[in-house]
């Protein structure tokens, strides 16, 4: 019997799902309708049932959800809308390119060594948010545990750097913000963005990733394509105490048409594994032990404690660049970055220290 953990409640796939449109969650094990802040949705349950690859037909998938072939199709499209490759053939059902796995709280904590999981807040898994990020803004007022992440499945209005978007298909990558508040203030976070990139660089090395490096200020790149994104707000008072929400977005497969619709070279990690995508759960797992131990790092030592490994993943460091700002543009030879995180450029009346995230900075010879 197939069945998803949510919570406290267990959702087996054979119930009426259609019960899930006049609530906001449905309690399988009461049988009533109950409150609840994320919606199970009949496109999650979807993906759940296409998860292994194997094609699924139409009326098979009705059945087990309590509704027509015509919401399942429906549903489908949903899916297909939000960058899911769903393939069907006549008379073969619907299924994926490739398994997927869907994201599971309790099973990325147990991944986790004993000594961070004690440290970690809560770990929350949702269907489908606006921004994971936003998640926790809002929430910060409630009194969120230090430490705590959210992550999601799929995010109607993911962000990154300079207001982008993030695409954000389901069920196929990683979208995650974590919130780590400071008793200092904003000034002791010189730093923290490239303090986190090192972090991401650690747990990309823990699962065999040896081809990626940082580009400053929050890019993970690997050959010259955007393997990953991080995102740092701070909130709170200049002197402290501050509270830190970090957006990290990580491509684990990224179907051609989200690539498509990238407006940079982007990669994932089932390109750098030779094809096969490893497992979402553990690779979170890795993201999370790494971050959490990360971060208690900087809260004593600042970005001191992630200089050398800094240094070591420099992408710009030796190279040549252009730096695009709101008004200013010049070029120079990266010279990597200082106590503060703030990138050196040489140039030919000196050395220009740039700690705006506000600019553009590529390489001479790139082509976009």
């Amino acid at each position: 019997m197939l069945a998803e953990t949510f919570g406290q409640y267990q959702c087996h796939a054979q119930a009426p799902l259609e019960w899930l449109k006049y609530a906001d969650a449905y309690d399988f094990l009461s049988h009533r309708a109950v409150p609840r802040r994320v919606v199970v949705t009949l496109a999650r349950e979807l993906l759940g049932a296409l998860a292994a690859g194997r094609p699924v037909s139409g009326a098979e998938l009705a059945r087990h959800a309590g509704v027509t072939r015509a919401a399942i199709w429906k549903q489908i499209e949903t899916l297909r809308q939000r960058g899911l490759p769903v393939e069907a053939r006549i008379g073969g059902g619907y299924h994926l390119p490739w398994p997927v796995q869907l994201l599971d709280g309790p099973a990325i904590r147990a991944h986790l060594p004993a000594a961070i999981e004690k440290r970690t807040g809560s770990i929350e898994v949702h269907w489908e948010l606006d921004s994971t990020s936003s998640e926790i803004q809002r929430r910060l007022p409630t009194g969120m545990p230090d430490l705590s992440f959210v992550l999601a499945e799929t995010q109607t209005a993911g962000r990154g750097r300079r207001g982008r978007s993030w695409l954000s298909p389901p069920g196929l990558n990683l979208y995650v913000s974590f919130l780590k508040r400071f008793d200092q203030g904003f000034a002791a976070m010189a730093g923290l963005s490239l303090a986190v990139g090192v972090m991401a660089m650690r747990a990309l090395d823990d699962l065999g990733v040896q081809t990626a490096g940082l580009k400053w200020p929050n890019d993970i790149l690997a050959g010259d394509a955007k393997l990953a994104g991080i995102l740092v707000e701070l909130s709170g008072e200049y002197q402290g105490p501050c509270a830190a929400v970090i957006g990290l977005g990580l491509n684990l497969r990224l179907p051609d048409a989200v690539r498509e619709q990238a407006s940079q070279a982007v990669t994932d990690l089932a390109a750098l594994a030779g094809g096969e995508a490893p497992d979402r759960n553990a690779v979170a797992a890795a993201m999370l032990a790494r971050l959490v131990e990360g971060l208690l790092d900087f809260e004593r030592e600042g970005f001191a404690a992630f200089a050398d490994d800094y240094a070591r993943f420099d992408l710009l460091r030796g190279v040549p660049l252009r730096v695009v700002g709101p008004r200013e543009e010049f070029t120079g030879i990266g010279e990597g970055v200082d106590a503060r995180g703030a990138l050196r450029v040489r140039t030919a009346d000196g050395v220009i220290d740039i700690d705006s995230a506000e600019v553009s900075v590529r390489k001479t010879d790139a082509t976009s």
